[in-house]
């Protein structure tokens, strides 16, 4: 009881002192403000806890909203970047149909980072919204490059813990077009999420996230930010596959 009696008082000291942010909230700054409005003075532990509390929540504040992500057509020189590593004539979606996103992301580091992908015009809005979700819930990735930058290599990206989606290249084990040549499938940490069937696990560092009952940073597991996410605008997630599992793969059209 006393937690939840205590935690709206947390919020109004944390206002009180957001304009002290980038020297902290210090217990003195705090006590003023306190006895300010007419109580009596706070004594430790209890003042230094305050402090800190109002500190972290404007911290975290100010985090969430370092948010950014930039949108920009295929130009020139992302083109030739793209060719013939990711895109060739004869990919089913035209270069002019796909955007570059640039956007921030939290790294295993618990260091903000700054990423790129690409995807189909029209996954835009679900992509940023699911990069945002993923920063603001601290939910972290590996790294986010192009899949140029590992030769348009599946394997090679997956290894490398990348997270990437458009990719022109058949789907996995078969001979069809993926739903990355369409930019609207996107691959989220692949070692924590690995690609399962039978004895098969891609990438094989996957073998140590194998039990999803042990969740750790970086895996998708129903009821986070990524499922809830992809539930919330219709995509698909193919962890929730049956004849096999993808825990990596989120998509526009659930294959």
């Amino acid at each position: 009881m006393r937690s939840k009696r205590m935690r709206p008082v947390v919020l109004v000291v944390a206002m009180a002192c957001a304009l002290a942010l980038l020297g902290g909230c210090t217990p003195e700054q705090f006590q003023r403000w306190w006895v300010g409005r007419g109580n009596p003075p706070l004594q430790e532990p209890q003042l230094s806890a305050m402090a800190r509390a109002a500190t972290d929540y404007w911290a975290e504040v100010a985090r969430k909203n370092r948010f950014w992500a930039g949108v920009f057509p295929i130009d020139a020189d992302l083109a030739a970047r793209m060719t013939p590593s990711s895109w060739r004539p004869g990919c089913p979606v035209p270069l002019r149909d796909l955007r570059y996103i640039r956007a921030t992301y939290m790294g295993f580091d618990g260091g903000e980072h700054m990423g790129e992908i690409v995807v189909h015009a029209d996954a835009v809005q679900v992509t940023v919204a699911l990069l945002k979700g993923m920063w603001e819930e601290r939910f972290p990735l590996e790294r986010m490059q192009l899949i140029d930058d590992y030769g348009g290599s599946d394997d090679a990206s997956i290894a490398a813990n990348n997270t990437s989606a458009f990719n022109c290249r058949a789907v996995t084990g078969g001979t069809g077009w993926s739903v990355h040549a369409f930019g609207r499938a996107i691959d989220i940490n692949p070692v924590q999420n690995p690609y399962v069937t039978g004895s098969t696990v891609l990438p094989a560092a996957g073998r140590a996230y194998l039990d999803r009952r042990a969740v750790r940073p970086g895996m998708i597991v129903p009821g986070d930010v990524v499922w809830r996410t992809v539930r919330f605008v219709g995509w698909g997630w193919g962890g929730d596959w049956s004849s096999l599992k993808d825990y990596q793969h989120v998509s526009s059209n659930g294959r």
